[in-house]
């Protein structure tokens, strides 16, 4: 990530929106992941349509990955590229590999 750092991109993290949010614990996996799409869709329209962006642990899953590409697909934005580390869901990773946008971390060699 400390490469990205150069560029000109929001960096966004469901944590770090969720952080000043005043929130109970969810009842369930599907009520936070639920949340966190909620969390993440307000930020994602709400962004200038031309900005980059990184995203860190989102998605983190297969249902929020093809949620993303949903949003996407609404405002006619591409992706340019999945960076992936270790630990990453096998079920993400493969989504992305099979779209043609992954690379790993490795990838990122030095200018």
């Amino acid at each position: 990530m400390n490469q990205f750092r150069s560029l000109n991109l929001e960096h966004v993290s469901p944590l770090g929106l969720k952080g000043p949010e005043i929130s109970r614990r969810p009842a369930s996996v599907a009520a936070d992941e639920v949340n966190r799409l909620a969390l993440m869709r307000r930020w994602f329209f709400a962004r200038k349509p031309d900005a980059g962006f990184v995203l860190t642990d989102f998605p983190a899953t297969l249902l929020q990955a093809k949620v993303f590409d949903e949003w996407l697909d609404a405002r006619d934005e591409p992706l340019h590229a999945v960076f992936v580390g270790s630990g990453s869901p096998e079920s993400v990773v493969q989504h992305y590999r099979t779209l043609g946008l992954l690379h790993e971390a490795g990838d990122l060699a030095p200018a």
